[in-house]
């Protein structure tokens, strides 16, 4: 049912850019995803100036700083796919750090251009790791810089936990928005926001369900690695940041379906984003129709949709890539395990999600 929640209250005047970090809204999510009464509330983190990883930035640089691993005027070194170069940059920016970011051909160039206009080096790698994929390759390409670098910094957000403890105000925000949370959605790819936001929630609401979003053809959760189109989400290797335990169960969707939802969230509620937001869009609408009444499901959309402008959004490109045209999507396939068969499109599993145990 929907719920009659406060406003939440804006943000005050703002002296820095990294001022402008935090205090993102919630917005109810229904049709087309769920019919009246029932819905999700979404946390609108790109509301923040690059996205809900400009968060963790600040944090991680502040906690090095504090430490003394990374010294005043230092080089931060990186690997990313976009959206955390962008928080670097806000980061560096608040405490005087130049920022290199490793990122390989499947950026966008709008995003390219911004990392640039902020004052970011982009290094671009130019072919993948023949296991770990793009992203193997970009961490290979972050460890040389380092060495050629003395006094450079990463903050490696695939295992640094102040990349996840940065996510804690979020969770803060969020029940203190909504009063309770029942069950949280997040996509998963370094495994940052999901471990952060559901250590923070879980305090207040201790039966919280942490349900997961992946890409078909990411290693993260068990299934084959393969080539993937998504970006933001999914990974080839497996991030430690990522607590397997936490999860309750995880979907894995295609591109084709975030699409749609992407799509369907922009024609219907305005607020959108890319990969990421419509894939957990589509997620967290089935879970508040298939949830018993009452049920409070929180979803945390990521970003907006200005970088998607060339691909999610781009007649031309979702045509290229057969993203067009299909049916809404109407639930998931539930698989025992994720070794059961391979998910080539909307797949659910609740059990045996961390890869190392069946090593």
């Amino acid at each position: 049912m929907r719920s009659t929640l406060p406003a939440p209250a804006g943000r005050g005047p703002c002296q820095t850019p990294a001022d402008l970090v935090g205090g993102t809204p919630v917005l109810w999510i229904g049709e087309p995803f769920t019919a009246a009464p029932t819905g999700f509330w979404a946390k609108l983190e790109g509301a923040n100036p690059g996205g809900i990883k400009d968060r963790a930035a600040l944090h991680a640089v502040h906690r090095a700083r504090e430490r003394g691993e990374l010294a005043p005027g230092a080089p931060i070194v990186e690997s990313t796919s976009g959206t955390f170069g962008l928080a670097l940059a806000i980061a560096g920016m608040t405490y005087g750090h130049p920022v290199t970011v490793v990122t390989d051909p499947g950026l966008e160039p709008m995003m390219a251009a911004m990392l640039a206009a902020h004052g970011v080096e982009v290094v671009t790698v130019d072919r993948p790791h023949a296991t770990g994929g793009w992203q193997q390759a970009r961490r290979d390409a972050v460890a040389r810089l380092l060495a050629e670098r003395p006094g450079s910094w990463c903050p490696d957000q695939y295992t640094n936990p102040d990349v996840a403890d940065g996510y804690r105000g979020l969770g803060e925000e969020l029940v203190a928005q909504l009063g309770r949370v029942d069950v949280l959605v997040c996509s998963v790819g370094t495994g940052g926001h999901s471990a952060g936001i559901h250590d923070a929630v879980s305090r207040r609401c201790p039966s919280v369900r942490l349900v997961g979003v992946d890409t078909v053809g990411s290693a993260i959760f068990g299934q084959p690695a393969r080539p993937r189109l998504m970006r933001g989400l999914g990974s080839s290797i497996h991030p430690r940041n990522v607590r397997h335990a936490a999860f309750a169960e995880v979907h894995w969707i295609a591109p084709a379906e975030a699409v749609w939802a992407a799509r369907h969230l922009a024609r219907h509620r305005y607020a959108t984003g890319g990969w990421s937001v419509g894939a957990v869009a589509l997620v967290a609408g089935w879970l508040a129709r298939t949830a018993p009444a009452g049920t409070r499901v929180a979803a945390i959309f990521p970003d907006g949709p200005a970088r998607y402008a060339g691909t999610v959004f781009d007649d031309g490109y979702c045509r290229r890539n057969g993203l067009l045209g299909g049916e809404a999507p109407s639930g998931p396939r539930t698989i025992a395990h994720p070794g059961a068969a391979e998910a080539t499109s909307w797949t659910r599993c609740a059990a045996g999600l961390d890869p190392a145990a069946r090593r």
